[in-house]
C-alpha cells in the first residue's frame, strides 16, 4: 500500500500483521504532522478502511 496524497497532505500507511494494528503517518510540505492509529482483522487492512480514515481526517481538517 503506497502513499495517498489528498488536500495538500501525504498519508503513508504502515501496519503489523502480527499485532493487527497500523498507523497512517500524515505529512504536509514534507513535515510530519501526526499519526492516525487503527486496528484491523485479517491478513492486511482493507483499502476501504484506509480510505475512510484519510477521508475522515481531511473532512475534520477542512472544518477548522
Amino acid at each position: 500500500m503506497g502513499a495517498i496524497e489528498r488536500n495538500g497532505f501525504v498519508f503513508e500507511p504502515e501496519f503489523s500483521v502480527v499485532n493487527q494494528d497500523g498507523a497512517i503517518h500524515v505529512y504536509k510540505n514534507g513535515q510530519f504532522i501526526e499519526e492516525i492509529q487503527f486496528d484491523f482483522t485479517g491478513d492486511f487492512p482493507e483499502h476501504d478502511q484506509i480510505e475512510e480514515l484519510v477521508n475522515h481526517y481531511c473532512s475534520q481538517k477542512s472544518k477548522k
